[in-house]
């Protein structure tokens, strides 16, 4: 009797935008290694993938850290592209990162033609409280308007490190699902026309 191979664990991608030096990379190797980075080199767009368990189940996630200011568009979409969920960072200290991410959504939504995409917007340096420029509601009000869910971070204290990448992998997860029975009902619409034994992958 052969033994079947073990089914490989669920891969969900995982891309990280945001603004140039908003802790991006900080929170990726929090998140992938237990440890801060104070002085990271400016990503040139690294990917990093782990085992993790996720809800009682192995998955493995994926995620690329894209640099803040990518040189080429084309490059960018591309990264876009392959992902199936976005974690869209800004600093809380920094006015101007925030609102670069009205852009990186729209650059998100115009290149997945899709308003569902799993998404969290994500306000690090929560540990850099007293030198807050984004506030806590309008941070908020943005993330309502857009219909996703916000969380504020820090890299360096680990503080709901952990949490956004489960949340984003959750919400890829049930995304995932939803497509497959639309996928498998529209399988099993061809299977009556044809009448034929169709069987279901």
């Amino acid at each position: 009797m052969s033994k079947k191979p073990a089914p490989q664990p669920a891969l969900h991608k995982v891309i990280m935008v945001g603004s140039g030096g908003v802790g991006k990379s900080a929170l990726t190797l929090q998140f992938m290694y237990d440890e801060f980075v104070e002085d990271y080199e400016p990503t040139k767009a690294d990917s990093y993938r782990k085992k993790v368990v996720l809800d009682g189940e192995e998955v493995q996630i994926d995620i690329l850290d894209t640099a803040g200011q990518e040189d080429y568009a084309a490059i960018r979409d591309n990264y876009f592209r392959s992902g199936e969920g976005f974690l869209c960072v800004f600093s809380i200290t920094e006015e101007e990162s925030f609102q670069a991410t009205q852009e990186f959504r729209e650059q998100i939504l115009r290149v997945k033609n899709d308003e569902n995409i799993p998404f969290l917007l994500v306000g690090n340096k929560g540990d850099l409280d007293e030198k807050r420029k984004v506030s806590l509601s309008e941070a908020q009000a943005r993330a309502q308007q857009w219909g996703v869910p916000y969380v504020e971070t820090s890299a360096k204290t680990r503080e709901n490190v952990d949490k956004v990448f489960f949340d984003l992998m959750r919400e890829i997860r049930s995304r995932k699902m939803e497509d497959n029975k639309i996928s498998n009902g529209r399988n099993k619409d061809k299977c009556k026309r044809k009448k034929l034994k169709c069987s279901i992958l």
